[in-house]
Parts: C-alpha cells; sequence; structure tokens
C-alpha cells in the first residue's frame, strides 16, 4: 500500500503515516525467529522506497524516513538522536511537548515533541519491554542501564500526575583527568595534590553535592591515586564507575525486587558481602539510606583509605545527613553516631554546580573526634569572594 502523494514529508512523519509504514515492516517480517537491526533497518528502507514511490521526495527524505522509523522501533523514537549526540550529557521529558537537554553543562530547550501523552507512553513502554523491564500504571517506575553505561529513568501517572516523564543520564565515555578539572577552575593545584596524598595516605573521603555537580566523574579521578596493587571493591545502585588504571577492582551492583517482589540485593548486603572478599578499600557510589550504617562500620574496621558519594547541600549538611541515615538503621545514642561518623570518615569534598553550569569544588573540610566524643569539621579549602578555592 502506498501512501497519498499529499501525506507529509517521510523526514516529519506524522502519528497516522508511522503507524502505517510500522504495521507494513511487521508484516513483512512476519514469522521470523529473531531480526537482527540490520535486517530490520533492510525491511524499513524497503518499506519506505515502495510507500514512496513515484512521489516528488528526494533520496535524502527517504532516507530521513527510514531512520525515523527505525527509532521508533529499536530506539527512543524522537530523542534517538539526542541519545547519539556526544556532547549531549543528559535528556528531560518532562511530557510530550517538553524536552531539555545538557549540552556543555548548560539546560537548553528543544522544539521536539512527541504527538500526545500516549505516543510517549507507548516509546517508554516499548523501550523498557525490549530489557524485559515492566512498566505501566501499577508499577509507574522504572530504571534502568543502557550498554554503554547511561542510566535511564522513568515515571508514569499516577506517580507523574501531570503525564509521562523521561530522564536519560548518558554515559559520556572518555572523562577529564586532574589536569583538565584544574584548567576548568573545578579544582586548584594545591587542593588537587592536597587530595591525591590524602588519599595515598588512606584518607577515608566522602564527596558530596547535588544532583549533576559531578560527583561520579571526580570519585573516578581520584580512583586513581590508588596504588595499583591494591584491591578494591565498588558497590553501588547501578553501575556508572569506570576505574581506569586499577588492575584488581570488583564491581558489585545493587538490584531492585521483580515484579513479584523478589530477588532485591540491597547496598548493605553488598557491603557486608565485600568484607569477606578481601578489600583493602571500598568504593560505594552513593550513600542514600540504612546503608550508611554498614559503610561506616566497614570503614572503622580496617578498610581506611574508602570514597563514597552522597547527596548534601554542604559538608556539614552531609554529617547530618548521614547521621540520620544511621538512626533509620540502628538505635544508637546521638553522640555515639556522631562519634561513628567522625572516626570513620577523614575528609568530607563538597561538589557544586553554579548557575552557569560550571562544577566545582566548594569546600574540603577535615572531621576530627576529641576524647569525649564532640564531632568537629574544619574547613582546609574554601572559595573566596572572588571565586577562588583557597587555603581555610
Amino acid at each position: 500500500m502506498r501512501l497519498e502523494p499529499n501525506a507529509p514529508k517521510p523526514s516529519v512523519l506524522d502519528a497516522q503515516s508511522r503507524k502505517t509504514l510500522t504495521e507494513q515492516v511487521l508484516q513483512a517480517i512476519q514469522g521470523r525467529e529473531a531480526v537482527s537491526d540490520q535486517e530490520l533497518r533492510q525491511v524499513i528502507l524497503l518499506t519506505v522506497a515502495h510507500a514512496y514511490s513515484g512521489s516528488r521526495y528526494s533520496f535524502s527524505e527517504r532516507q530521513a524516513a527510514a531512520s525515523q522509523l527505525f527509532n521508533a522501533m529499536r530506539g527512543l523514537d524522537l530523542l534517538q538522536p539526542l541519545v547519539d549526540d556526544p556532547e549531549i550529557t543528559e535528556i528531560m521529558v518532562n511530557g510530550p511537548g517538553s524536552i531539555f537537554i545538557e549540552k556543555q553543562g548548560l539546560l537548553q530547550a528543544t522544539d521536539l515533541s512527541f504527538d500526545s501523552s500516549e505516543h510517549l507512553t507507548g516509546v517508554i513502554a516499548n523501550f523498557f519491554g525490549r530489557a524485559n523491564r515492566q512498566i505501566h500504571e501499577k508499577r509507574p517506575l522504572a530504571d534502568m542501564r543502557l550498554p554503554d553505561g547511561s542510566r535511564v529513568h522513568a515515571a508514569l501517572p499516577p506517580a507523574a500526575p501531570d503525564g509521562p516523564v523521561l530522564t536519560i543520564r548518558k554515559f559520556v565515555g572518555l572523562r577529564p583527568d586532574m589536569r583538565q578539572l584544574i584548567e576548568s577552575g573545578f579544582i586548584s593545584v594545591e587542593a588537587a595534590d592536597y587530595l591525591a596524598k590524602a588519599i595515598r595516605e588512606r584518607k577515608t573521603l566522602f564527596l558530596c553535592g547535588g544532583t549533576g555537580s559531578g560527583k561520579t566523574t571526580f570519585l573516578n579521578i581520584l580512583a586513581a591515586c590508588i596504588p595499583a596493587h591494591e584491591r578494591v571493591i565498588t558497590i553501588e545502585d547501578a553501575a556508572e564507575l569506570a576505574l581506569q588504571g586499577l588492575p584488581h577492582v570488583v564491581r558489585l551492583e545493587a538490584r531492585l525486587p521483580g515484579p513479584d517482589g523478589s530477588g532485591e540485593i540491597t547496598l548493605a548486603e553488598l557491603i557486608r558481602a565485600s568484607l569477606r572478599m578481601r578489600p583493602d578499600r571500598i568504593i560505594v557510589g552513593e550513600v542514600r539510606g540504612r546503608e550508611a550504617f554498614d559503610m561506616l562500620q566497614a570503614m572503622n574496621t580496617g578498610h581506611p583509605g574508602s570514597l563514597c558519594t552522597g547527596h548534601a547541600n554542604s559538608c556539614l549538611d552531609m554529617i547530618d545527613r548521614l547521621s540520620l541515615m544511621v538512626l533509620m538503621a540502628v538505635q544508637m545514642p546521638w553522640d555515639a553516631i556522631r562519634s561513628l561518623v567522625a572516626s570513620a570518615l577523614d575528609l568530607i569534598v563538597h561538589l557544586k554546580r553554579t548557575g552557569t553550569g560550571q562544577r566545582i569544588v566548594q569546600e574540603i573540610a577535615a572531621l576530627t573526634c576529641s576524647q569525649s566524643g564532640v564531632l568537629d569539621l574544619a574547613p582546609v579549602f574554601i572559595r573566596n569572594p572572588g571565586g577562588q578555592l583557597i587555603r581555610a
């Protein structure tokens, strides 16, 4: 069946044209056990060529239509070009007509839009379904990691009352090194040397900051200061760390419960398991709950020099948050909790994302605990009014 001559240009297929072509492609591959991406592309090209044969559309327009159709069937539809763009680091879909990207550290609105909430919901459900992940009204939240390390999170009504929401945090591949961070103003030479020396001396570091402040990137760079002969265990909700130059690394990853509620693997379980793996250092990708107690216990029992990250607005805020996390796990006097935190951690590094999108080290503070158990947080490096990171 051919499309009408007055159908929308194939480079901008509307919902009806896309539906018609999709049905034709599915009919063409019906009965095949497995269809590779290459085979599907070929079928799509033939289908589009036949549908628009004798029309005024150019070869390049037909190619664009074929790419659009393939992205709808095997990719993320109109978002796929954004996923493929190496300069885009994050994609945020707030609804069918509200799509933003992060590019070079700045948020930008796009002129892209889905046909409807139903169209966006279908794209999300299809994408997660291909990875055997369920997302629907009764299970409206889902997340997964793509083969390249990118993270995808989706929310559907009723969890997202204004309509489907999709967030993609892309894995950026090659990461900057410390020299590049210094040149960008992220950290000063003196502060970088201070942290590198602290890691070599097996000081325990905790990186904190808001979402997108650069915690994972900086953690990867700092881990390069760990001596190559040491055995490192990484523990994460989703494996995002890419430790370079360390040959002796074991990666552990938590898992959410399945549809029947079974199969969950928690961070706390992984931290306890890691202690039986003879680690020299433990790296916890992000601490956000009860596992804080197990993490602090591990650092207090022969594993100095470990690294962790967490969400907080300042070094002091991170101490308070950690204390509350411990209180969620065990009933302990507040003074005992503060003493546990102070004895487990040596330094807290607060990262910040400025209004211009620049990521910086805002503060480095040292923790001490007096004989009476009083926790003290002493600034080591701070930002002066001019924005330079200087000794406190």
